[in-house]
């Protein structure tokens, strides 16, 4: 019971059964460079950039467990995304309820704080349909990751199945991509490239 999950600092009033705060829609096109968080101490500059969260969950549990501590970092960024926190078919659904309540109480607090956030979308299976479309933004611009869910057809299904009905509920007008992009899900798409690739790249220009 970390700072009483955070209730000490601010209680959003929340929307569906759940009380999930909501999370304001984002229109402005991203035009920075994506970094993923992990990288945001390294990187020289953070002016023009986007942090996204699709990684390791221990890696941006730090937001949730001390929110106040980032706020000044993550104001440096031309937007970030919400925190991507897992929901996985094979976890328990209080689980999986949980991360996303913790997904939309930072995203609205860093909104709170003046932060363009946005938002993260994720699903498990059909029945977490009935809340994890709970205070997400309908139109403007969200972000999704298809990392593990290619492996094979069946994660492939729910993933597309998931996939569509975030479009049909939500009307996004472009969706930020993250990982291998399905060609039933190649429409209007902005795609984060690997970031080890740019790496890569600017070792390459320093050599030469």
């Amino acid at each position: 019971m970390l700072n009483f999950e955070n209730l000490d600092k601010f209680i959003f009033p929340g929307v569906g059964k759940y009380g999930i705060p909501q999370i304001e829609p984002v229109e402005a096109y991203p035009h920075g460079e994506f970094i993923p968080m992990n990288f945001m101490r390294s990187e020289k500059s953070l002016q023009g950039k986007i942090m996204h969260c699709f990684t390791d969950d221990y890696q941006f549990a730090r937001f949730w467990n001390t929110p106040d501590r980032y706020i000044e970092k993550l104001s440096q960024f031309a937007a970030v995304c919400a925190p991507d926190f897992s929901t996985y078919t094979d976890m328990p659904l209080a689980m999986q309820i949980y991360n996303h309540y913790r997904k939309h109480w930072l995203a609205a607090y860093w909104q709170l704080n003046g932060i363009t956030v946005y938002s993260t979308i994720s699903w498990s299976d059909a029945n977490s349909y009935e809340w994890c479309f709970d205070g997400e933004p309908r139109g403007g611009i969200v972000a999704v990751s298809s990392v593990g869910t290619q492996k094979d057809k069946e994660s492939q299904r729910l993933f597309l199945r998931g996939y569509e009905e975030m479009m049909k509920r939500l009307e996004p007008t472009w969706v930020i991509f993250y990982g291998k992009v399905p060609e039933e899900c190649d429409w209007n798409v902005i795609r984060i490239p690997a970031y080890y690739e740019k790496i890569v790249q600017r070792r390459k220009a320093k050599e030469q």
